[in-house]
Formats: C-alpha cells, structure tokens, sequence
C-alpha cells in the first residue's frame, strides 16, 4: 500500500438484535434476577411448605438429616433460586466474558488475613454483646463440644447458605445496584427484596410456624438490611471478594445455631433473635454509614471499564 492510499474501512459486524428472551433479559436484567431468584425458590419450597413442617395442607413430611428437615426441605430451593438466576442472566447479558467476571469475585480468596480475623472474631463478639445487652444477664462460657462443632458448622454453612445464596445477591446483584444506584440506595434495594426472598419459609418450620406474626417479619427484613449494608462494606473494601462477604453471613447463622442458646440458655432467640442481629448490625451500620459518609468503601469503576454486565449492553441495565 503506498503512502498515500488509505487504509480499508473495515465495517463492525452489526450488533446482535434484542428480541426474544435473550433480548428481553438484557433490557431488564436486574428484574429477571430478582423474578427469576423469588420464582424458582418459592416454586421449590411450595412442597415444604405446603407438609406437615409447614401448614400442613399435605400429609406428608420432611425427613430429617442432620437433625432437621430444612436440609431437605429447605436446600434445594435456596440452590434453584439466586445462584440459577444469577447465573443464567449473567449468561445471557455478559456472554463469556460476564461469566468470568462472576466467578472471578466468587473465588476471590486471597485477601488480608486480618478480614478473616476480623470477620470470625468480630461477627460472634458484636452478636455476643448484642445477645447479652437484651437478656437477663444469664450468661456462660461455651462448651467444649460447642467450640469443637463452631468450625465444622461453618464450613457447612459455606457451601449450604453461603454458596446457594451469595453469589446471586453480592456476586451478581450489587456490583449492578451500585453502579447504577450508588452503594447506600443500592443496598437498601437489595437488603428488602434479599430479606423478602424468605417470606415463604415464614410458613414452614424454618420460620417458626405457626408461632409468626407480622412484627417478626418485619424485623427480619430489617435485621437483611442492616446486614446488607454491613456486607456491601466488607466487599466494596475487600476488592469484591464474595467469600468475605460469605463469611460474614455464614459467621451470623453459624452464631445462631451453635453458641448463642449455649452461652445464653435463658434467653429466647425464637422471638427475640431478629432484635440480636438487628441492635449489633444497625450499631455496626450507622458507625459504617458515618465514617465513610455512605459510600461504603465504593470506588466508581475507571473510564473505559464495562463493569459487570456485558460489554456491549452496558448503559441497558435496569
């Protein structure tokens, strides 16, 4: 080619058209994850709740493993749910490329070792305080059988709730809501709609049935709330790392299940848990929400950076 001829034009292979359920999705992806996650559990859950664990319409019962029938009963929903819609719109917005991204932050172990300490020392400790600051003052060194079963709980805990619901909420929905919202009225959208995601267990042995009312809903959703925004600060800070945030989560109900009614035997925590996990993640929240004048350890992604949908739809995400 001379100096003076001009080099080829070469013309862009015309975009892809949005039409069909591909083309759906990518329009409105948030509200098919969010559609997708609520419809496939609740649909999963329908038997459990509908059995004699729950309402009782069908005679028919759970069995129990590992001393409860939610493993069975409860599990297999949580799976279809969050992690099957996030992975399924991620798929069809972002492509391979989304995909990678997704599980990029789902394996993001190498993090500080203080996140670890932080996060299994100070989750127990803040509910601890919590725990004692609402009781009759009834309280007792754990066990040696709690403290041996503490560690083996939470690893279940990581690969039963942890795996089956963060890498749709954290993984999945709030790199979205931030990006498009900002970090605080991002996460006060995921924390309800993350918190209503439980409502039908409420009907089932899970949630205490048939000893539920409305207060205790209620002061579950806050309790997701609360947690959410302490959650978006762990993974804004720890670079998007998934099991951070996982850990934090698992470390809660690991409390719960473990060695909140052997430290406190007197107390209730079927009526009064939720106000535990409400007084130490909203005192945890606010001091969040001061310091860092709301934006939660969020940094905006870089000029050039298509974030986590698909590089050719960013800017289409709802």
């Amino acid at each position: 080619m001379s100096l003076h001829e001009r080099p080829p034009v070469i013309t862009p292979p015309p975009a892809t058209p949005d039409t069909g359920i591909r083309g759906a999705i990518r329009r409105r992806p948030m509200l098919w994850f969010f559609a997708g996650a609520m419809l496939l559990s609740w649909v999963a859950w329908t038997p459990y709740i509908l059995s004699e664990t729950g309402l009782g319409v069908l005679d028919i019962r759970f069995p129990e493993l590992l001393g409860s029938s939610q493993v069975l009963g409860v599990l297999p929903g949580a799976y279809l749910g969050p992690i099957t819609a996030a992975f399924l719109v991620t798929a069809a917005t972002g492509g391979r490329a989304g995909l990678r991204a997704w599980a990029a932050r789902l394996t993001k172990w190498r993090v500080s070792w203080r996140w670890y300490a932080g996060i299994l020392l100070g989750v127990p400790t803040a509910l601890i305080l919590a725990t004692f600051a609402l009781s009759d003052g009834d309280i007792r060194f754990p066990s040696a059988v709690v403290l041996v079963a503490y560690l083996p709980v939470l690893l279940f805990q990581i690969i039963t709730t942890g795996l089956s619901e963060e890498p749709g909420w954290r993984d999945f929905a709030l790199p979205r809501l931030q990006e498009r919202y900002g970090p605080l009225v991002g996460t006060l959208i995921l924390g309800p709609l993350w918190g209503l995601w439980h409502l039908p267990l409420f009907f089932s042995e899970w949630g205490g049935w048939p000893d539920v009312n409305a207060l205790m809903i209620a002061e579950f959703i806050a309790v997701a709330t609360t947690v959410s925004l302490v959650m978006t600060w762990v993974f804004n800070r720890t670079g998007e790392s998934l099991p951070m945030a996982t850990l934090l989560h698992v470390s809660i109900n690991t409390y719960a299940s473990v060695l909140a009614m052997d430290m406190f035997p007197t107390f209730d925590f079927q009526h009064d848990g939720n106000r535990v996990q409400l007084l130490a993640f909203g005192l945890v929240a606010t001091i969040l929400l001061i310091t860092t004048r709301g934006r939660l350890g969020y940094h905006p992604r870089p000029a050039g950076d298509p974030g986590p949908g698909s590089f050719r739809q960013r800017g289409r995400e709802e």
